[in-house]
């Protein structure tokens, strides 16, 4: 009796396993075609189709992905809330005296409020802006140019450009979505932005590359960092064309950029206060990173603002574009072996070194003013104020080129302690020059 019950117990179990290994198989199976069904076609996507929505009913992953971009999540030193810079320091109110971001500067939001952000900044309501801020802010540029243009991208883009950007406006009904990084066709990353193709060839004709095109000649991991640069990037209107333009013509460095602007006799405006001819950073990441050890190891902007994550079998890239801070296991973790608290602390100590350093640096440049202001009152005039006007634009500059830029030092600390430390002893320099300054006739013998 006991053998037989051994004996139907081991039938029993064998068929328990033998059920069990089929499931498995099965399982791995599935997912094995789970895998290799990237999507299922239920939108037949063209060059016309704009709305993410559209894109989203054959990639719903990554469409969830792009809808949480409404997030306002912060971190320590940055994040996607709207708060008032201004507010929260305002000395800056000084700094951009006459300048329409004197008025509103607020912190970024996500890519879902990239055309409503715009629309709402007294920046554009209270000021006449061109068409050229367009280019970064709608969805769909590329074929927007193309039909002002009639069918050339680069006609159409002059144009734009030189429109009032309230008229501009009327081309556009989303924010940055689907068409402008990828190809409908093939799901390609893609350049579509003239402001990059026009600035990046710059940079490839002083790398001895003629003629350089992104979408023919970049690597796949090169255009996940292309197509991030194509708007966060240093950039003025040009002539009164108001031509979109990245000053790479000299590099990408600080001192580059500005040895361009130099050259070209720009300036943003011209200060309220001590009527110096200042220049306005924008948002230059790009410019940045280039100069990090992320952008030496071949690390793209993806790779942290976008980490690959697995939905099922499915491996996508997370298109809920973000601090990494945010995503420290998927952003950092991948490559940096250690705790995510390590991690965060690593981080953040560069973002409060970088926060000391700024907050040095625009104590310097508010001295400088007020040592400017004084000089004036005691009658020194414009020519005798050169030195000290012309130090103020150069640590002005440098001061907001790192403030402007969005990791808070994080893509390159020791080039943002460099321009920093420059900032600094630009603003200390005028004060002394300003100071030195005494009425007419009344000059140290």
């Amino acid at each position: 009796m006991r053998k037989k019950f051994l004996y139907v117990l081991i039938i029993l179990l064998s068929a328990v396993a033998t059920a069990a290994v089929a499931a498995l198989l099965l399982n791995i199976q599935q997912r094995k075609q789970e895998a290799k069904q990237q999507y299922i076609k239920v939108a037949d996507l063209t060059e016309e189709t704009i709305d993410p929505a559209e894109w989203g009913k054959n990639f719903p992953r990554e469409y969830d992905g792009y809808k949480k971009t409404v997030d306002t999540q912060r971190t320590r030193y940055g994040g996607s809330e709207a708060f008032s810079k201004l507010d929260a320091d305002p000395d800056w109110k000084r700094i951009f005296a006459g300048y329409a971001f004197g008025v509103d500067y607020r912190e970024e939001r996500g890519h879902a409020y990239s055309l409503s952000d715009q629309k709402e900044t007294l920046r554009t309501q209270q000021f006449k802006q061109p068409g050229a801020c367009l280019h970064c802010h709608g969805g769909g540029m590329k074929q927007v140019y193309e039909k002002v243009g009639n069918g050339d991208l680069q006609a159409g883009f002059a144009k734009v450009n030189a429109m009032p950007l309230k008229e501009a406006w009327n081309h556009v009904r989303h924010p940055v979505t689907c068409t402008d990084c990828h190809d409908p066709k093939t799901m390609q990353l893609r350049v579509t932005r003239p402001g990059f193709l026009n600035g990046i060839k710059l940079v490839k004709e002083k790398e001895g590359i003629p003629n350089y095109d992104p979408n023919t000649m970049a690597s796949r991991q090169e255009m996940r960092t292309f197509v991030c640069a194509q708007c966060h990037v240093e950039y003025y209107f040009k002539g009164e064309g108001k031509i979109l333009t990245y000053p790479w013509h000299n590099g990408l460095k600080v001192e580059e950029i500005e040895a361009y602007y130099d050259s070209a006799g720009y300036k943003d405006w011209t200060h309220a206060e001590t009527g110096a001819p200042v220049l306005k950073a924008q948002h230059p990441e790009f410019e940045m990173w280039s100069q990090g050890v992320h952008s030496r190891s071949g690390v793209a902007c993806a790779d942290c603002h976008m980490p690959y994550k697995r939905e099922g079998a499915v491996k996508v890239t997370d298109h809920h574009i973000r601090s990494p801070l945010l995503n420290i296991q998927r952003a950092c973790l991948q490559c940096h072996h250690f705790s995510e608290a390590e991690m965060l602390a690593r981080a953040e100590t560069i973002q409060e070194r970088n926060r000391k350093l700024l907050d040095r640096a625009e104590t310097a440049l508010v001295s400088l003013i007020d040592a400017i202001l004084a000089a004036k009152q005691r009658g020194a005039g414009e020519e005798e104020l050169k030195t000290a006007l012309d130090l103020q634009r150069k640590a002005q500059w440098r001061l907001d080129f790192v403030s402007a830029e969005n990791s808070m030092g994080f893509h390159a600390p020791q080039e943002a302690a460099r321009i920093l430390a420059e900032a600094i002893d630009y603003a200390r320099q005028g004060e002394v020059a300003a100071t030195a300054l005494r009425p007419a006739g009344k000059q140290s013998q």
